[in-house]
């Protein structure tokens, strides 16, 4: 499974970014596409995930401010993210859980390389 990640970068406190992520290289369609973020000093966490079926969920600390969205044709899951703050500034992280089945809660991770975001104050 390959990973392309692009849209990050230093922006002002209260702009945006758009994060895209290319996945290539399977063809399982019961999956799972998220967006997860590093900190320095602190552990990964889940910013944003949608499913197969476009469902969403999100870290409730970011709900209303970013936006997770795919384009199953591309293979792609996008995370819009407006009104950043400096907090957060961290390695945003496409992750690809692919399920064993439908319904399933087993899967299997695959993690981009990752992508910095930097928000000035």
């Amino acid at each position: 499974v390959q990973f392309v990640e692009s849209g990050g970068g230093l922006v002002q406190a209260g702009g945006s970014l758009r994060l895209s992520c290319a996945v290539s290289g399977t063809t399982f369609s019961i999956n799972a596409m998220a967006w997860y973020r590093q900190a320095p000093g602190k552990q990964r966490e889940l910013v944003a995930i949608i499913g197969s079926g476009g469902n969403t969920n999100y870290a409730d600390s970011l709900k209303g401010r970013f936006t997770i969205s795919r384009d199953n044709a591309k293979n792609t899951v996008y995370l819009q993210m407006n009104s950043l703050k400096p907090e957060d500034t961290a390695v945003y992280y496409c992750n690809l859980k692919i399920f064993t089945h439908s319904g399933s809660s087993y899967y299997t991770s695959y993690w981009g390389q990752g992508t910095q975001v930097t928000v000035s104050s």
